[in-house]
């Protein structure tokens, strides 16, 4: 069972990757970042990436009581951003942030590597 930087590692082993964080999105914080920032500044990153997070977890469209967000989806002009929430034992408000390339990155393989990798996540 990885720890949050074997499981950051693991993610940028993905094809196309260029960053990967595991991110508190209440308060915005990046628990761990490997790999580029899209941005230059991983805490900026994950303070962003937190915003749309917290979206998709609070809004009840998003996110119903018996099913709630498992991941989001973001594509810009230069990549993919996988957004993964961590499910845990206790009330969790992690997710991981895996920044992919546009033209090298593989999005379905990312979606499955990275719930594999949030299931085995040892806190």
């Amino acid at each position: 069972m990885p720890g949050i930087d074997e499981c950051l590692l693991e993610a940028m082993t993905l094809p196309g990757a260029r960053g990967a964080a595991l991110v508190d999105w209440t308060s915005g914080l990046a628990l761990g970042a490997v790999g580029e920032s899209p941005v230059g500044d991983h805490g900026r990153s994950a303070a962003e990436a937190a915003e749309l997070a917290r979206t998709a977890a609070e809004y009840e469209c998003f996110a119903a009581q018996d099913a709630p967000a498992e991941d989001v989806i973001v594509g810009s002009g230069n990549g993919y951003h996988v957004l993964r929430f961590v499910v845990t034992n206790f009330e969790s408000s992690l997710f991981l942030h895996l920044w992919l390339d546009r033209d090298t990155g593989n999005l379905a393989l990312a979606r499955l590597r990275l719930r594999d990798l949030a299931e085995r996540l040892v806190l």
